[in-house]
């Protein structure tokens, strides 16, 4: 197996490559949204150092690696046959953050109001990771106005920041955190 270098010197100049080969600026907008799910994967990483129940890590090391698998298909030039095979998200990939969703759910109480975010680091870290996805939602629908996506990266980024709000509420409760509703002044 090739030993990879970190670095390569041909960004030196501000542009990178997809995979493919297209040279691109570092501020092009695939650049743009997979570095963000880059950041989000690192949320992801906090949230699951933290001292949380096991099948939640086990669930976010599965969706680190579906956010890898997301971040290979916006690096990918669409105009380009690529040599390698690279993974493919499934429909099983969201029918899991449902199944997730839907059994945290079941333990919470029902949401009456908006809440603020906060109560303890982790459920802060949970919301972090929730508006990262949102924003990286954002900039992978931007994007898809001039490159073809495939419809199932988008419904698998808004569940996964449905997932986050509900894993903060899940984890808020099994730390006997405080929930605070937002209660307007209007």
């Amino acid at each position: 197996m090739t030993e990879f270098k970190i670095y390569t010197k041909l960004g030196d100049k501000g542009e990178t490559s997809l995979i493919g080969g297209l040279r691109v600026p570092k501020y092009h907008e695939r650049i743009e949204a997979y570095g963000t799910l880059d950041e989000l994967n690192s949320f992801i990483g906090l949230i699951r150092d933290q001292k949380i129940n096991k099948h939640y890590k086990k669930i976010l090391t599965e969706i680190q690696s579906v956010v890898f698998i997301l971040e290979s298909i916006l690096a990918t030039d669409p105009e380009s046959k690529t040599a390698r095979e690279l993974p493919v998200l499934s429909e099983k990939d969201v029918e899991l953050l449902e199944k997730e969703i839907d059994k945290m759910n079941e333990e919470l109480p029902p949401l009456r109001n908006f809440i603020l975010p906060g109560g303890h680091s982790t459920v802060s870290y949970c919301h972090i990771a929730r508006t990262v996805c949102r924003r990286s939602e954002r900039l992978v629908i931007k994007m898809s106005g001039n490159n073809i996506i495939d419809s199932l990266v988008l419904q698998y980024l808004n569940r996964l920041s449905d997932y986050f709000f509900v894993l903060a509420r899940k984890i808020g409760k099994d730390l006997d955190a405080d929930e605070i509703p937002w209660i307007s002044n209007a």
